[in-house]
């Protein structure tokens, strides 16, 4: 060891000494870079580096009202689901946060009660602004946040209120749906059923709307072809047993992937073949559906393209002047794989 006592950090100071400037010039520097020239920027930025100078962000924080965080409000996975989307886009909202400047606070909250957490960031100013997932019926966040006046960006249509003018971001399931649908149709299927959520479910509405769509389009029917329950495993398994019974479908679409594992389940339960026996679609792409035999064909969301226009809506909102973003719709793609199973024509 060297026994020489640690240096103290570099402060505003030092870093106005180095570059020969005055403090409010450096200040500028870090808070304002365009109010300075280029040559002065230049100078200033390469005495911060030399000296490894942080600015204080708490006292920046302070002064700016700007954290740079953006709080999300995340739930636990529910038992007995396959269902990796909120996973993979708290990934890829990280990753494009990062790139505009800002960073992700994650927060959570007893599920019954939707607001818990929100209150207290707000009135600490601990955030910038809020993303928000739980669109669905009867949920208080967009409307609660927007009485505040608290930016916020939806991943989710405004379903309840369709005027809603805040800024949101979504997927059109039916258009996935459909797809997956008509890839079934394409291969010869003409009784391809239907496995979805509960009809208070929009989102499961919304997909269920694909596959009736695509069926009617071909003149085919409906009836009798479609289910709706609750989104887990033993669900879809059930539902599965109830329609190959009544209404022998070749085929099935499903709302997610974990109702479409259910139905892997009856078809080996059964000694049916997933894919040369009954084929079967599922919905999110989920890390189950590329690893379970014989490969869950499924409906992926652009997950990481929602997060970069999450991020710029979130730029509109908090620059100077403020930008209003309009809603924003995705189209998803299918990954196919074996459970589609061979041409049937």
């Amino acid at each position: 060891m060297s026994g020489r006592l640690p240096t103290t950090p570099p402060t505003l100071a030092d870093v106005a000494e180095r570059a020969g400037v005055s403090r409010q010039t450096v200040s500028n520097a870090v808070n304002n870079p365009d109010l300075l020239r280029a040559d002065t920027l230049a100078r200033v930025q390469e005495a911060i580096a030399e000296l490894g100078y942080l600015p204080n962000r708490a006292a920046r924080n302070l002064r700016t009202r700007a954290s740079h965080l953006i709080g999300l409000r995340i739930q636990p996975v529910l038992e007995g689901t396959a269902n990796p989307t909120m996973d993979r886009f708290v990934h890829s909202l990280v990753e494009a946060s990062r790139e505009a400047g800002y960073h992700v606070l994650l927060f959570s909250g007893e599920p019954g009660e939707p607001l818990a957490g929100y209150d207290d960031l707000l009135r600490s100013t601990a955030v910038d602004a809020f993303v928000v997932t739980d669109t669905y019926l009867g949920n208080p966040q967009a409307s609660w946040l927007d009485s505040r006046r608290a930016p916020f960006v939806a991943f989710g249509r405004p379903w309840e209120n369709p005027t809603a003018t805040h800024a949101w971001v979504d997927v059109d399931g039916a258009a996935g749906c459909q797809l997956a649908t008509d890839h079934l149709l394409d291969k010869g299927h003409e009784r391809v059923a239907w496995i979805g959520w509960r009809k208070d479910s929009r989102i499961g509405e919304d997909r269920r709307a694909g596959w009736h769509r695509a069926m009617h389009a071909r003149g085919l029917p409906t009836t009798g072809l479609a289910s709706r329950v609750e989104d887990t495993v033993v669900s879809g398994r059930s539902a599965a047993g109830v329609l190959l019974d009544e209404a022998r479908p070749t085929a099935f679409v499903c709302a997610s992937d974990t109702l479409a594992m259910g139905v892997l389940h009856t078809l080996h339960e059964r000694g049916l073949r997933a894919g040369d026996d009954v084929a079967v679609v599922g919905f999110d792409d989920s890390q189950v559906a590329q690893v379970v035999r014989p490969g869950l064909s499924s409906v992926r969301q652009p997950l990481e393209e929602v997060a970069v226009e999450v991020v710029k809506a979130l730029e509109g909102l908090l620059g100077h002047p403020r930008v209003a973003h309009p809603g924003v719709l995705l189209t998803p793609t299918l990954e196919v794989r074996d459970s589609s199973g061979p041409d049937r024509r």
